[in-house]
């Protein structure tokens, strides 16, 4: 029984309100990228997102919160998904064991910002919208609404965040330091985020198609998603279910540029290599990989040769990115995605990698196009950030 057990999982995403409907729509290839309906932009005919399907009004309902509540939508998305995994875990209560939260978050609250921006120096009354601004917020919220006394912290380091959520929870319970840990992550979509990544001029005006020569860049999404991870001692002592274990976990930085990767993946690599240490599995031990795949140019080159270096030029593993369902849900991407990647664990499954149709010129990789059933005792995922902070997690069948 090697590695941190996973006893329950909760997600919010485009292509599902719950674990099951995101289950399915990965089956049934169901992609949710869309135009923007629920937000104001001069780029809602231009750009594709993945959007939650679900206003703020609903969330606020299904949350059962006051009409005047301060919680942003990324802190609503979190509570939604957190509360999930919390019953799936079979907790009743939560403070009966040392348990933590920790919250990964890129954009915090603010789309709560955006709605108030023009009037807070008018309407003094509107102050107290400004603390939900900050990521740290969101964290705050979501134990609230969980009724947690523990250890709460944020992390945010762009779309490698809830990875290293997961990262130091699992440590932090292999270290004797907590008993149970949530963790996981959750962003809304702002008009912040689009006009930010469309300054970056890495957005498609069409789907995106990770690993594809013809690859015009990302499409964003929004979501959120919380997995339990347990000591063994409290599933021994509950007498657990356990979904899967994270087995290992690198993070590196390559140092490269503020937003780019290395064009040789040197930061993908070093976090792939440690995670592998951590595990103490082999490259060829690993069954699926659910690679970062965010379709832009400098990342799929840069991710496709740091995969090649750790498998030496040849049996790279079935392989695929999630994002052309989803779109990439920045700081929760890591977090759905080790949702999906326990799912594939469960049910013997490698999803297809949607939109890919002509191999990349650089080097001889193809990402897995079909849905494949096949024993699966390991997942690796991989999610890399700006600022080239990189982290690779492994997700093990439990024995």
């Amino acid at each position: 029984m090697k590695g941190v057990a996973i006893t329950g999982m909760g997600i919010i995403s485009s292509i599902g309100n719950s674990v099951e409907e995101n289950f399915n729509s990965l089956l049934s290839e169901k992609c949710a990228i869309t135009r923007v309906e629920y937000i104001k932009t001069v780029h809602a005919d231009t750009n594709k997102v993945g959007e939650i399907k679900k206003t703020n009004s609903e969330l606020i309902d299904e949350l059962n919160l006051p009409a005047d509540n301060n919680f942003s939508r990324t802190a609503m998305i979190g509570a939604f998904a957190a509360k999930q995994a919390v019953e799936n875990a079979g907790i009743t209560s939560i403070n009966e064991f040392r348990t933590g939260l920790i919250s990964a978050t890129s954009v915090g609250g603010m789309d709560m910002t955006e709605k108030y921006y023009y009037d807070y120096f008018e309407k003094p009354e509107l102050v107290k919208y400004i603390s939900c601004h900050d990521g740290g917020d969101v964290a705050d919220k979501i134990a609230e609404e969980l009724g947690l006394k523990g250890m709460v912290t944020t992390i945010s380091t762009a779309c490698s965040s809830a990875a290293n959520s997961i990262m130091l929870g699992a440590r932090l319970i292999k270290s004797g330091k907590l008993d149970r840990v949530i963790v996981g992550g959750s962003d809304a979509l702002a008009k912040f985020t689009i006009n930010g990544f469309k300054t970056l001029m890495i957005l498609s005006d069409d789907y995106n198609k990770p690993f594809d020569n013809n690859r015009k860049g990302l499409n964003l999404g929004e979501a959120a998603a919380y997995l339990v991870l347990e000591s063994d001692e409290i599933v021994a002592k509950q007498n657990k279910k356990v979904l899967a274990r994270v087995s290992g976990y690198g993070n590196a930085n390559d140092a490269f540029h503020q937003t780019a990767s290395s064009e040789n993946g040197d930061g993908a690599y070093l976090a792939m290599k440690k995670a592998f240490e951590v595990s103490g599995l082999k490259p060829s031990e690993i069954d699926y990989i659910n690679v970062h795949g965010t379709a832009t140019p400098n990342n799929d080159l840069s991710e496709g040769r740091a995969l090649l270096r750790i498998y030496e030029n040849e049996n790279v593993p079935d392989f695929s990115s999630t994002k052309p369902f989803t779109g990439h849900t920045l700081a929760a991407a890591a977090a759905i995605e080790a949702v999906y990647s326990v799912l594939a664990i469960q049910n013997g499954v490698v999803y297809p990698n949607l939109n890919f149709e002509t191999p990349m010129e650089e080097f001889d990789l193809k990402p897995h196009t079909t849905l494949k059933n096949k024993n699966i005792e390991h997942v690796l995922s991989n999610s890399f950030g700006f600022g080239g902070n990189c982290s690779t997690l492994i997700f093990s069948k439990n024995k």
